[in-house]
């Protein structure tokens, strides 16, 4: 068996705990905070459901982050268990479904012609997007826990160990290795890498983002998006766990126990930052910034001056998934699986639903026709719109 499931400590943070699983296998829990309760709210505005659907187990109790790839016209989804979906966005129509012999960790990541997902046995699978027929797998050292990438001649999976590995898009064939440093307690999530024309970004759980040449793997930048400090293990957790967002010729990165910052993507030289602590990615809209913070504040900054213009703290420590824009709105998910709909003028709630009472840890994403994908731990896929309260 390929995965060494021991070799690091992990914690996640998981309903208002953090969980720590040692070398020998054995777990304990520490409170911390506990979670908000769930605030009244007076209702402006309600989710209407388009189409709803459900992929297999979803996450089936594991701590996974299992999202749905977005293409446009066609959503493919996975579910632990190996079941997967290609389904029509506009209607939730199933063009095909196929069930695999593995269960699944990572995914789904795509390209023009194919879809990629990583196993628990850590093998990394590349699929057809006509049928999901397999058409390669290539082992990978230890299991992935965030989707592989691809450009469409490369394809790049992050392993829980800190190794980053190259493959051909079209044989599978490995191109390179780039082994990362890796600290001995990290959180249990993983930001998927970006995949250039040129070169990979990677995010370590060390707090470094780099830069490598999409030839050989080797560095051409880094940048330090924390730097551990503290006494314990716990104080020192510094890990990237929000894929970098591409602003033209620029990144935007945010850390744990770190710092939001802008880059310039050419050369890493950082261009801003302020101090910010969250796991998932920033969200940018009209010219300014939301982000949920680790400790459930939601917080706007305007993009000109990174001051802040208002603090939404009814669901500190809910664990909240990354803002989504929706029209004058910004829409949040939580760990008891509720989504909740937030004022961007003034970070007020103006509406909630309880979607998956397995909760929600996979961000909504923005469809094309400015609907919003939701997908919750259970497995339950749901295309919403908001509307206001007649």
């Amino acid at each position: 068996m390929r995965i060494s499931r021991n070799r690091l400590l992990r914690a996640g943070l998981i309903g208002g705990f953090l969980t720590i699983i040692g070398l020998a296998g054995c777990s304990t829990t520490d409170t911390f905070e506990q979670p908000a309760p769930l605030p009244d709210v007076d209702e402006s505005v309600e989710f209407k459901q388009i189409w709803s659907m459900t992929v297999g187990d979803g996450h089936d109790g594991e701590f996974l982050y299992l999202g749905p790839l977005n293409t446009g016209d066609v959503i493919y989804a996975a579910s632990v268990d190996g079941e997967l979906y290609a389904v029509e966005s506009e209607n939730g129509k199933v063009l095909w479904a196929t069930e695999l012999n593995d269960r699944i960790f990572a995914g789904v990541g795509g390209d023009a012609d194919r879809l990629y997902l990583a196993t628990r046995e850590a093998d990394l699978l590349a699929l057809s997007r006509e049928d999901g027929s397999e058409l390669w797998r290539a082992p990978l050292p230890t299991e992935a826990l965030a989707a592989p990438q691809s450009n469409g001649q490369l394809v790049v999976a992050q392993t829980t160990d800190g190794r980053v590995l190259a493959f051909d898009a079209r044989s599978g064939e490995k191109r390179w290795q780039y082994d990362g440093v890796v600290p001995v307690l990290s959180m249990r999530a993983a930001a998927a890498p970006l995949v250039g024309g040129d070169v990979v970004i990677a995010s370590f759980a060390n707090g470094k983002l780099m830069a490598l040449s999409n030839e050989s793997g080797q560095p051409l930048w880094q940048y330090e998006v924390g730097q551990p400090q503290g006494r314990t293990e716990l104080e020192r957790l510094v890990d990237i766990a929000g894929q970098p967002l591409v602003l033209e010729s620029a990144l935007m990165v945010v850390g744990y126990h770190g710092k939001l910052a802008l880059l310039d993507i050419r050369t890493g030289q950082e261009i801003w930052s302020r101090k910010a602590s969250s796991l998932y990615s920033p969200m940018i809209g009209g010219g300014d910034i939301y982000l949920a913070s680790a400790n459930g504040d939601v917080v706007a900054l305007r993009g000109s001056d990174r001051r802040e213009l208002w603090t939404q703290n009814r669901l500190s420590w809910r664990q909240l998934t990354q803002p989504m824009i929706f029209s004058d709105y910004l829409v949040t998910g939580d760990y008891e699986g509720y989504l909740h709909i937030l004022s961007r003028e003034d970070g007020s709630l103006q509406g909630q639903l309880e979607f998956d009472d397995e909760g929600i840890r996979v961000p909504a994403q923005r469809l094309s026709n400015g609907n919003l994908l939701v997908f919750g731990n259970s497995g339950r896929m749901a295309v919403l719109k908001i509307q206001p309260i007649d």
